[in-house]
């Protein structure tokens, strides 16, 4: 195989295939980008069994072939080759001469045929807007749980019903839920999509245009596809029964508090800065302001007080996670944010808050992103 490409393409499309290969892997084989040379291109691909990346790209295919190389080794040598045209050749003896300029480098090729066949997605499919989609998937993919014990809850749960295609994540303490515009067969359809690959789904495809989601398989390897332009991320989807956390939203939304987020985010962090590590911060909502204090070690106290307009009930203090509290804020995006009290049948346990985006101080609450989250009890 001998190929000539240009030094920036090769490197933007090495990099974007090895994204989402893990930084360990328990097979070797599948530390590798498997680069195919034929007629029509040159395709770049990466697969770990659980997800895929595939890119094609445009290059001047002296002779066709295939080969296989170490993924990470390879995009650190791309992103560092001089301002030239690369070649790559395979030698008579098995090795890989990667030529940029006056740098030259000789890699080992790794056995193809133990390279697994890249899955391919052949079901139904819709388009969603991609920028939005992008800012869904980061308004909701960090209420996904890091806790591998339950795998259910370390994914994204993408619903399609009608005309909207829904993201809705969990870690037990707080849900995240965002509705973004589908456009495709009418068909409904469910995913359980792992949060980081999904992430980087995101992170990947904001800046084009639309984003293809088509999902295919049965049993054991249902997977999902996101395809824009040359790209495409395949994601094998997680086995299980994800929680029935929408009926935990609430119809009636009366007693709520609206505050400006920029101004809350700011004093939650300064406040919370005397906190014991995982204790709630303490919130006390007026006609006029929201109060916040925290007492820490060593004698450590903080308070502070900012503008808010409280609504259709008394006075509210509650416990809640400041950690959890700003990530919901900056997913918000909007000047303003709406803190909804909610109630609860059983009255021993603590009513969740909704948390939704608002335009301004006297405006109707956003309904395309809530957040939910537990409050906790404050001990003093």
């Amino acid at each position: 195989m001998k190929f000539h490409v240009n030094r920036d393409v090769f490197s933007e499309a090495v990099s974007f295939v090895v994204k989402l290969l893990p930084q360990r892997n328990p097979q070797p084989i599948l530390a590798g980008v498997l680069i195919e040379a034929t007629d029509e291109g040159l395709s770049l691909s990466a697969f770990d069994y659980e997800a895929s990346a595939r890119t094609v790209i445009e290059a001047t295919i002296d002779e066709p072939g295939t080969i296989l190389v170490h993924g990470r080794l390879l995009s650190d040598i791309a992103s560092r080759l001089p301002n030239a045209p690369i070649e790559l050749a395979t030698q008579e003896d098995g090795g890989i001469l990667l030529t940029c300029g006056s740098a030259r480098f000789t890699l080992a090729s790794m056995p193809v045929a133990e390279y697994p066949a890249i899955p391919e997605v052949t079901g139904e499919s819709g388009l969603v807007p991609a920028e939005e989609f992008a800012t869904a998937i980061a308004q909701v993919g960090f209420a996904a749980s890091r806790d591998d014990v339950t795998p259910v809850l370390t994914g994204v749960l993408l619903e399609v019903a009608g005309t909207e295609l829904s993201l809705v994540a969990t870690d037990r303490y707080r849900v995240a839920l965002r509705d973004v515009q589908w456009d495709g067969q009418a068909v409904d359809s469910t995913a359980l999509v792992p949060a980081r690959t999904l992430l980087e789904v995101g992170k990947t495809f904001s800046h084009a245009e639309t984003i293809s989601v088509a999902f295919s398989g049965s049993g054991d390897r249902e997977i999902i596809s996101f395809t824009a332009g040359n790209k495409t991320v395949t994601s094998l989807l997680i086995k299980g029964n994800f929680p029935p956390v929408r009926r935990l939203f609430p119809e009636q939304t009366e007693h709520y508090a609206v505050v400006n987020t920029a101004d809350l985010v700011e004093a939650v962090r300064r406040v919370s800065l005397v906190l014991d590590r995982s204790a709630p911060l303490r919130f006390t909502f007026t006609n006029e302001s929201v109060t916040m204090d925290a007492s820490g070690n060593e004698q450590a106290r903080a308070s502070e007080s900012i503008d808010a307009t409280l609504s259709g009930g008394d006075d509210v203090v509650i416990g809640l996670n400041p950690q959890f509290l700003t990530e919901a804020l900056g997913a918000v995006k909007s000047e303003f944010t709406r803190i909804t009290f909610t109630s609860t049948d059983n009255a021993n346990k603590l009513s969740p808050v909704l948390i939704t985006a608002q335009t301004s101080v006297d405006g109707a609450a956003g309904d395309n992103f809530k957040y939910l989250l537990q409050p906790n009890l404050l001990l003093r």
